[in-house]
């Protein structure tokens, strides 16, 4: 008599073990659903730059303004949310969104292995390229040029990782964020900046006596929004997000608005 109960009790023990990764995992599913969150507690909260103009940057009523700033202006709207603006640096993106800092991260983003490994990408929104820019008197037409040339990136953007790999002996001043990189570059500490095509215009339009010659394009570097891997409800809605404001036509409006040109079809993810 003992000895069945002792093995009904065994037998009881293994399911119960068996069964609690399996009740872990889906608590912590439900716990770990971001979407569900942000529209039970009516608010998102979305990482954006204050120094990357057109993207995102601070006017002179002290409020932050540009394209991705808009963006997460519609994405509050289209959930029924409140918005809530968390201002970030290029480096500070991933970690803002791993420690639940922010819930979505639309500080402009582009493609990289290694970012794959800790976040989701949504759809890109907008397309553009990086590339070296500087003065028309340095004649620099590839990485493997770029010689003595000391070139200003961005710790952590794509600009910065992809040029050191195609040049590991590129002299680049690595600063900790856009503003000051383009500063070291206006001010003369570099003789290069590296960074998005869709800025370089800008930054000519606001400093005329300043060059901004395109050297050459490190990569093609389409725009996406990201979320916390594993947020796949939060992922797939802004893909649908991202379908129908193209549909729509407010994601064409917002490309005349803040970059002066009309959307070209965007590439597939």
């Amino acid at each position: 008599m003992l000895r069945g109960l002792g093995r009904l009790m065994a037998a009881g023990a293994l399911a119960l073990a068996l069964g609690a990764p399996t009740a872990l995992l889906t608590a912590k599913s439900a716990s770990a659903d971001v979407l569900a969150n942000i529209l039970s507690k009516g608010v998102v909260r979305v990482a954006v730059f204050a120094d990357v103009p057109p993207f995102g940057s601070v006017n002179a009523s002290r409020e932050l303004e540009g394209f991705d700033i808009d963006m997460a202006k519609l994405v509050a709207e289209s959930l029924g949310v409140k918005l809530e603006l968390v201002q970030t640096t290029a480096a500070n993106r991933i970690p803002y969104l791993i420690t639940d800092r922010v819930d979505v991260n639309i500080a402009l983003m582009s493609v990289t292995p290694e970012r794959a490994r800790q976040v989701m990408y949504s759809q890109p929104y907008v397309n553009t390229a990086l590339a070296v820019y500087g003065p028309k008197s340095i004649a620099v037409t590839s990485a493997a040029a770029l010689g003595a040339n000391k070139v200003a990136a961005a710790k952590g953007t794509t600009e910065e990782v992809e040029l050191t790999a195609l040049n590991p002996k590129a002299n680049i001043l690595r600063m900790e964020d856009n503003a000051t990189a383009v500063q070291a570059y206006l001010s003369g500490q570099s003789e290069l900046w590296a960074g998005n095509s869709l800025i370089a215009i800008e930054l000519a339009k606001k400093n005329p006596n300043k060059e901004f010659e395109r050297k050459f394009i490190i990569r093609s570097a389409p725009g996406h929004m990201t979320v916390k891997m594993g947020e796949h409800n939060l992922l797939r809605w802004l893909d649908t997000f991202v379908f129908s404001q193209t549909l729509n036509g407010n994601l064409a409006k917002l490309h005349q608005k803040w970059l002066g040109t009309p959307m070209d079809p965007l590439p597939p993810l």
